[in-house]
């Protein structure tokens, strides 16, 4: 059997990989180890938060299915951050750990070009360093023109809790035991990471008037683009938080040695801004209590997540820890928290494209990359399939650059910087995170999802009338003018804002930090949607804050348009520091600006390897 393209791993990477693959009309095969782990959520039991939430807006506006899955099956919405500026918000949602996987597997099953079948791929087929297809466990080979690596935590899966250690994946199924090793013999440098999850809690052990309501907003959100809210307000399901104790930091303090990471069981690199809670004790003594967020994983069960409660100690130890949290006295575990170790390869070995530079036609995406998180692990996902599709139609790559999205910054920061512990997407990683915001992910992306062929013309075209809607509206504002009559005047006082001395247009009276859209309907009527006014609005307030961030990020675009030749030798460009010259080689940076953000090669190597093209013609 051959087949275009074919996706290892089931979960949210291979999920996008293998749908966006289909949609753009490959031959697809998605090969995973248990179908009914498709979509799985082994850990956290929610989708989005701090730029995770962008992430997850920007795959929708690409075509992608992610944030579309969620609607369609999530217990709870929050937009967080809504007292701080339009930068920095974003959505998360508590999904549903049955519904969400269902709805996946559902829209798989019902995408032309695409077929799954339940097995282990434990070798590649390679001929003249080019990768032809796959290997199974039962030693069945299955021909492809690109192969996207999608394997989460399973290569050479190790579950740890104290002084055990079992060979498994997350929920006990076999890991792919063979795979690395094979990726080693073909030259790629393989590391170990680290990652964990909490312990379940049975519901009805929980005394929850010890802990403090966390409900979902009033206001109905949807992370898609293309649909209404799908859920009421009232039928949210509530979160709790609560805090650890002294007594907790207590017993950890004295079983430390019996944890997995500090008795010297773990091999692998932990995350560092998702550490286990022995790890937070330990880092931060002088924090007299660290909060955990009680949160239900189905409406289909009981079991409740401890979040910010992850931990690799014995179970005994874990039962002493679980009943010194308020409400938790006389908590049932269901379900024993666990540190899992795996193998991924070094991702300063792939090009932007998230192709390999050792293999090609190989792709790779998610925890295979050295990521933590579903959303990270889907956005390069969708990105694999995009341009392993385009690879083997012979069309150039998609590649987002750092000032039109957090997939672009993710995926650069992975293949430039690289990471030797798993990466987490943070906003304060994005230099140009105005930019990047939660409204307007579809105006920076939905041109690429269309023109790519995800985004279809009834998506297009309800874009494109929103964009106009804007653009209406903007000229709308700017060419109402108010005066200062008596009237105006005192609607402004009575709204605590200052009086007119001139006239002033609606565009620029928006501008003061206390008047609102609402406001400014009291003197005209706006018949326009609600994203469209939000979206005016933030335009509006922040235009100076955005030319500015536009202006800055042209400089980087500038460095962008000069390439580097692929057959540099930077072992003969003179000068240049070791240091310098050490890490151009191992990355192998395409344009100035990628060389730029290597860590190690300063501004005087740059201004170096300038000069040194401009004088071969090369440039």
């Amino acid at each position: 059997m051959e087949y275009d393209i074919i996706v290892v791993g089931g979960g949210h990477a291979g999920c996008e990989a293998s749908l966006a693959a289909a949609r753009l009309n490959n031959k697809t095969l998605l090969v995973t180890g248990n179908i009914k782990n498709i979509a799985d959520m082994p850990c956290n039991p929610s989708i989005g938060g701090p730029a995770k939430g962008i992430i997850v807006r920007e795959i929708d506006a690409l075509g992608g299915e992610m944030g579309n899955n969620t609607d369609h099956s999530l217990l709870q919405m929050k937009m967080l951050n809504t007292k701080k500026g339009p930068a920095v918000r974003a959505l998360r949602a508590q999904g549903d750990k049955i519904t969400y996987p269902q709805e996946m597997l559902k829209t798989m099953n019902s995408t032309p070009n695409l077929e799954i079948k339940e097995s282990i791929v434990e070798d590649l087929i390679v001929e003249d360093n080019k990768v032809k297809g796959v290997v199974l466990e039962d030693g069945e080979k299955i021909s492809a023109k690109a192969v996207v690596l999608t394997t989460g935590t399973y290569l050479r899966a190790v579950v740890l809790r104290g002084a055990s250690k079992t060979v498994s994946g997350p929920h006990g199924e076999k890991p792919s035991k063979f795979l690395s090793t094979k990726l080693k013999e073909y030259g790629f440098t393989i590391q170990r990471l680290k990652t964990g999850t909490p312990p379940r809690i049975a519901k009805d052990s929980i005394d929850f008037s010890k802990a403090s309501l966390e409900p979902g907003d009033t206001e109905l959100h949807t992370f898609s683009f293309d649909h209404e809210p799908l859920y009421k307000a009232e039928d949210q399901v509530p979160c709790h938080l609560i805090y650890t104790t002294e007594e907790t930091h207590k017993i950890i303090n004295e079983n430390l040695d019996k944890s997995s990471m500090y008795g010297g069981y773990v091999e692998g690199i932990g995350p560092r801004y998702c550490p286990s809670i022995e790890d937070k004790v330990v880092r931060f003594k002088d924090k007299e209590r660290h909060q955990l967020f009680l949160e239900p994983e189905s409406i289909y069960y009981d079991d409740i997540y401890v979040q910010g409660f992850s931990t690799s100690m014995p179970e005994d130890v874990q039962e002493k820890m679980v009943h010194s949290l308020p409400g938790l006295e006389n908590a049932k575990i269901l379900k024993y928290a666990y540190a899992i170790e795996y193998d991924a390869i070094d991702p300063l070995q792939l090009k932007q494209s998230l192709e390999t530079k050792v293999l090609e036609n190989l792709f790779t995406a998610g925890q295979i990359n050295g990521t933590s998180g579903y959303e990270e692990a889907a956005g390069q996902g969708l990105i694999a399939g995009i341009n392993a599709s385009r690879k083997i139609n012979n069309q150039e790559p998609l590649i987002l650059k750092r000032n039109e999205s957090y997939i672009g910054v993710l995926i650069d920061d992975l293949v430039t910087k690289g990471t030797k512990e798993p990466y987490r997407m943070l906003t304060s990683r994005a230099e140009y995170r105005l930019l990047l915001r939660h409204d307007n992910a579809d105006l920076r992306l939905r041109e690429y999802g269309h023109d790519i062929g995800l985004i279809n013309e009834e998506r297009y075209q309800k874009f494109k009338k929103k964009k106009e809607d804007i653009n209406e509206l903007i000229e709308l504002l700017k060419n109402n003018k108010i005066t200062p009559t008596t009237e105006v005047n005192s609607y402004l006082e009575s709204i605590n804002s200052t009086k007119l001395l001139d006239g002033i247009t609606l565009y620029n009276l928006l501008k003061r930090p206390e008047i609102t859209m609402e406001n400014i309907k009291h003197f005209i009527d706006i018949d326009y949607s609600n994203e469209v006014i939000e979206q005016v609005e933030i335009m509006d307030k922040y235009e100076g804050y955005i030319a500015k961030a536009n202006k800055e990020a042209q400089k980087m675009l500038d460095l962008e348009k000069i390439k580097i030749p692929e057959d540099i030798d930077y072992n003969i460009v003179p000068n240049l520091a070791s240091e310098g010259r050490q890490k151009l080689n191992q990355v192998r940076p395409t344009t100035i600006a990628q060389a730029s953000r290597i860590s190690g090669v300063n501004p005087a190597d740059i201004s170096i390897l300038m000069v040194y093209l401009k004088k071969a013609n090369r440039i």
